[in-house]
């Protein structure tokens, strides 16, 4: 049962209450009262404080409530068409999160009446939320989540009654390996329709016929009855350039997916069996949104390794090939091929290793450590003098990438 705290006597409490009948000309319902007075009593929550209040304080109340105007006897309505949405739309769920929207001048009078009482009292759409959250969580059978539900559930007794639901997005994070040339890491429209379809691209909108994105998602999509999908890859390699080794992280984001309770392992092995030869994915799990900020942020942290084939213009012996260690910082600037989309500027990078192998004459196989951000094609070529020094350079010799694969993606320090 609610007590009333020591450090507010009776008479404060008695003053306090008649100012809040006078503003109010006793039109109030028993949670705008009892919330007034949480500060100076404990008990399990406004409805019952203002019971108490009531009871002690032989009160008067009428109808309809001066600050909300009765909102809170709508609740009911709002949780079962609330209910009523979320069955209609079949879908999978183990958290909610209610929000509510009331008119201005509900929000705004509630507001007024704790600056005439001098008090800082717990906002009416902080109540109301918790009390149709805690209502419908208990009819769904779920439970309330504050940082990552899974729908939202959002009320507006602005004009009648409105109800929708938000469902948000599930995360998906692993690797994926590239294993052929000639595929993008995400769907490329076509830059002459921009997406809409035509002659130059087939009427499919898009510049290559499909991507690690489209043989990773379409699985997931259709499992999770999901309305669209976003890749996220953790830097990205050219379309001509195969990812190998343990592959490249990634975090696939299923925008308003019907089925969360997906089975990751068969979902693995269909995405592997429909992409075979093309693109494999390992290492499938849950992830958040936070660890998608993660991916997409450090790939300028992790070192990469690469294997380049390299056409050489000239003969060279081994004394030139030492002169490759000499390759430690790069000043690269915007490359060439990439100036369109990118800020022209000059930017430091590191060479952490090379290792080469003379494959015949005028061919050569370089191993190379670098940080991430250095472009390994400029490094190979000199991109004209836009990077130094280079491959060419060193070498005396004009060098070009002809075959390039991503060997490793290492993980952030």
């Amino acid at each position: 049962m609610d007590t009333v705290n020591s450090t507010e006597t009776g008479k404060k409490m008695m003053e306090r209450l008649q100012k809040l009948m006078e503003i109010t000309g006793s039109h109030i319902c028993l949670h705008c009262l009892g919330r007034r007075f949480a500060d100076s009593m404990e008990g399990p929550g406004n409805l019952l404080r203002g019971m108490k209040l009531r009871e002690e304080f032989s009160l008067s109340t009428e109808s309809p409530c001066a600050v909300c105007g009765d909102i809170f006897e709508r609740i009911d309505d709002a949780v079962e068409a609330a209910r009523s949405r979320i069955d209609a739309l079949d879908l999978e769920y183990s958290s909610i999160l209610v929000g509510t929207r009331l008119p201005d001048e509900v929000v705004e009078g509630d507001e007024h009446i704790n600056r005439k009482l001098g008090i800082q009292a717990e906002g009416i759409k902080k109540e109301l939320n918790r009390e149709i959250g805690k209502r419908l969580a208990g009819e769904l059978g779920c439970r309330a989540d504050f940082q990552n539900p899974d729908l939202v559930v959002m009320v507006d007794f602005r004009a009648g009654l409105k109800v929708w639901i938000q469902i948000n997005p599930i995360f998906i994070e692993g690797r994926y390996r590239k294993l052929v040339r000639g595929i993008p890491q995400t769907k490329w429209p076509c830059r002459r329709c921009r997406g809409r379809g035509c002659e130059a691209c087939n009427h499919t909108g898009k510049m290559y016929s499909t991507s690690v994105e489209e043989l990773v998602s379409e699985p997931v999509l259709e499992a999770s009855r999901g309305r669209d999908t976003r890749f996220h890859g953790s830097g990205r390699e050219d379309v001509d350039v195969r990812m190998l080794g343990r592959g490249r992280p990634f975090v696939l984001e299923i925008l308003e997916p019907r089925t969360r309770n997906l089975d990751l392992e068969a979902l693995e092995d269909e995405i592997n069996r429909r992409a075979a030869g093309m693109v494999e994915v390992s290492g499938l799990k849950f992830s958040s949104r936070n660890r998608k900020v993660e991916i997409k942020n450090t790939s300028r942290e992790r070192y990469k390794v690469y294997r380049a084939l390299v056409e050489l213009e000239g003969p060279v012996g081994e004394d030139d090939l030492m002169k490759l260690e000499t390759l430690k910082v790069i000043n690269q600037r915007t490359p060439l091929r990439v100036s369109h989309r990118r800020a022209d500027k000059v930017r430091k990078r590191r060479v952490l290793d090379i290792k080469w192998n003379l494959k015949g004459e005028g061919c050569l196989e370089l191993i190379i450590k670098g940080e991430g951000g250095l472009y390994i094609k400029e490094l190979i070529s000199g991109d004209h003098g836009r990077t130094s020094p280079s491959v060419s350079s060193v070498l005396g010799v004009a060098a070009r990438c002809t075959a390039l694969d991503v060997l490793e993606v290492g993980d952030p320090p």
